[in-house]
């Protein structure tokens, strides 16, 4: 299949192509906002060729009398989509197997969307997915994403889930052999102030090979998204379904590689979190957060590309101690909090160390903000938000909130988010940590250089050592180091 971009190809022209395809036949059901998907082929002409079927299960009775009661009723959630995936592709299958299975490429094609309502007090998204074989008698495969709709307009939003909708199909049937390109595809004829899409999986024997970690890094460094999710296990989750309604802890790294110093400043700082009066111990997330800044090489171009491999050795080992990833366009604190806090309206808990403090309340961040500090101020630090700063040690000084100086005119305001118990020191931590360096850490590992075991947790050095990251070269190469031509 192809490699290459078309993207002078319209939204028509990619209906009519699949609808000329004789290998390709399917079914298409859609709830709620959907339904322009199969309009679009209808409309190409020639769509005898491709359609099986077409319904919308509209009615939430007739729904679930299809596609079975879920546990949650939530009819635009993924477990819902799933439903309708295996109940429609089933069907082709049983169906129409043996009368053309031979010369067919089955798909089932569905999608459960809620689009802007009437009086507009609702944000619209949905959930999209196609079942499809490569080959004729061939193991189906699974795309499925998440949407968001941006257009301030029931009819423009599903105009954009349409094309969307036919971009996808095409993108299964023509671009599936290259990933990146599939993703790209997938905006065709839209822009991103229209969609946003903040979650993908590529599942099935032909997409053996696609590590859909990097399907989600792509989304935020192609700008489909300002941020992705994927849990422990590295499956990639809706951000919105992972963290709605939870308490949310998140401390933000280069984590190249992590270190003693991380995971204390993340078990004290959630160690306080919890014991803030107003959070429920029971419903908390934690998240480490990498910015696409961070997984660049230190003040590097904003253009420069990201070394994929390193970026999966950071993940490997978030996932290997039970971390769930974020991955995300966010520079500044306030523009995650922001993101955060229209997913969750329960209290978030910010762990930082104190160089960023420092950074916060430096004025020429917010050069770009109408408002300057003060609006940037007036997210980070909602109702809802603390900040829990992890201490610096300095020229033999310990630097924390109590140490903190900033410019004159910002102390009145710095004291006051202090009294507002809005900034809270780290308390408890190991005092041995802070003469550790990252950065150092690093060093030693790519010289090889005895003891860098001693700043890493145990399960990370042996990763480290198992996989040769971040440049060590192995024991063999480390033995050698202390070899010279006296001792030969």
């Amino acid at each position: 299949m192809n490699s290459i971009h078309n993207k002078d190809i319209g939204t028509k022209q990619k209906a009519l192509a699949i609808n000329l395809n004789p290998q390709i036949y399917g079914s298409f059901a859609e709830i709620g906002a959907g339904q322009d998907v199969a309009a679009n082929f209808f409309k190409a002409g020639a769509s005898s060729g491709t359609i099986a079927k077409t319904m919308s299960a509209y009615d939430m009775t007739f729904s679930d009398a299809i596609y079975g009661v879920q546990q949650v009723r939530r009819y635009v959630s993924e477990s819902r989509l799933i439903s309708m995936l295996d109940h429609e592709y089933g069907l082709l299958i049983e169906r129409l197997a043996k009368q053309r299975g031979d010369q067919t490429t089955f798909f089932a094609f569905s999608d459960t969307i809620a689009a802007l309502n009437y009086n507009k007090t609702n944000e619209g998204h949905g959930w999209m997915g196609v079942r499809f074989q490569r080959e004729p008698n061939g193991p189906f495969n699974n795309v499925v994403l998440h949407v968001k709709l941006l257009d301030n307009d029931n009819n423009l939003q599903q105009q954009a889930a349409g094309i969307l909708g036919v971009n996808l199909i095409y993108a299964c049937f023509y671009y599936n052999a290259a990933p990146p390109v599939f993703l790209l595809s997938l905006m065709d004829n839209l822009s991103r102030d229209r969609i946003q899409i903040d979650m993908i999986r590529f599942e099935g024997p032909d997409f053996d090979k696609v590590d859909n970690r990097l399907m989600s890094l792509h989304l935020v460094k192609y700008g489909f998204s300002d941020a992705a999710v994927f849990g422990p296990d590295g499956k990639n989750l809706q951000p919105t379904e992972a963290l709605y309604k939870k308490h949310t802890v998140v401390i933000r790294g280069r984590f190249r590689p992590l270190i003693n110093v991380h995971m204390d400043m993340l078990n004290t700082g959630v160690k306080q979190f919890l014991q803030e009066p107003d959070v429920d111990s029971k419903n908390v997330m934690v998240i480490t957060e990498l910015t696409l800044q961070s997984l660049k090489e230190r003040d590097a171009d904003l253009n420069a590309d990201i070394d994929e491999k390193d970026f999966l050795d950071r993940v490997d080992i978030l996932c290997s101690l039970g971390q769930t990833v974020l991955i995300s366009n966010f520079h500044e604190y306030y523009k995650l909090v922001a993101y955060l806090s229209k997913i969750t309206k329960l209290k978030l808990g910010v762990v930082l160390g104190y160089p960023n403090l420092e950074y916060i309340f430096t004025e020429e961040h917010y050069r770009d903000l109408p408002g300057g500090i003060l609006e940037s101020f007036a997210t980070l630090f909602s109702r809802k938000v603390k900040l829990f700063i992890y201490p610096t040690l300095r020229n033999g000084t310990i630097f924390n909130c109590l140490k903190f100086s900033p410019p004159p005119h910002l102390i009145d305001l710095f004291r006051y988010l202090i009294a507002n118990n809005k900034i809270e020191d780290i308390r408890h931590y190991n005092e041995n940590n802070l003469n550790v360096d990252t950065d150092n850490v690093l060093q030693l590992i790519k010289q090889g250089e005895a003891g860098w075991e001693d700043y890493v947790p145990a399960e990370v050095a042996t990763m480290i050592k198992e996989r040769c990251l971040f440049g060590y070269a192995g024991e063999t190469a480390v033995a050698n180091k202390g070899i010279t031509a006296n001792n030969i």
